[in-house]
């Protein structure tokens, strides 16, 4: 019987904690880049990030449709801790304002994790698709 009570509370314990991770791996705190394109810069204050500048080395082709189409860039991000790291992107961006390979971008990210990069790009969208997110009119 005893047994039985430990093994429970140890279950009871595991999805506490898995609760709790997930949760904190959803955004809820002031996180995330370009991996995480849910937005984080959206209303939260930036704390404890840096901002860097992306200088563009590659850009898919500009389609010759308009409206929003899918773009993948490469380039170097360079910043007050970071020097040349490279890193790419896939993004969903308005073919208005079509990157070229030269462009500087500016960009942000949590101190000493450049690979968790976000743009800050009017053209730029942090979502994949065509549909806005909800808080985003």
């Amino acid at each position: 019987m005893v047994i039985q009570l430990l093994f429970l509370l140890m279950v009871a314990v595991a999805v506490g904690a898995a609760i709790a991770y997930y949760r904190r791996g959803t955004g809820n705190i002031g996180r995330g880049m370009a991996s995480d394109p849910s937005g984080f810069l959206g209303n939260r204050s930036p704390v404890g990030l840096e901002s860097g500048t992306l200088y563009l080395t590659g850009v898919s082709p500009h389609p010759n449709v308009p409206g929003e189409q899918y773009v993948t860039i490469t380039g170097s991000i360079s910043g007050p801790s970071v020097v040349a790291h490279e890193v790419y992107g896939r993004f969903a961006w308005d073919t208005a304002q079509w990157p070229a390979i030269g462009d500087q971008i500016p960009v942000a990210y949590p101190s000493g994790k450049p690979n968790k990069w976000q743009l800050d790009h009017p053209g730029a969208r942090p979502y994949f698709g065509s549909r806005r997110p909800k808080n985003q009119g």
